[in-house]
């Protein structure tokens, strides 16, 4: 899949310098039609923070989750 250079630094779909937009429209004279300043995007399409809490939480239970399945396997390996 191609990555397309972004120089936008304000971009809401940037990603490490990259454009992270599943659809990208340029138009020859007006440049990047598919970006979308950071600052324009509605307030109700953000997280607050304890729905970002939330978020990080889970994650962070199915790390400690992964981390113990794999803990029991490798102990399973070496006594098998």
């Amino acid at each position: 899949m191609p990555r397309i250079r972004c120089r936008y630094v304000d971009c809401v779909f940037l990603e490490d310098g990259y454009c992270g937009a599943a659809a990208v429209e340029i138009d020859p004279d007006e440049g990047c039609l598919t970006y979308s300043h950071i600052e324009d995007v509605p307030a109700e399409e953000g997280w607050d923070d304890e729905q970002l809490n939330e978020v990080w939480e889970e994650e962070e239970e199915e790390l400690y989750e992964e981390d113990e399945e794999q803990d029991e396997d490798s102990a399973e390996d070496e006594e098998g």
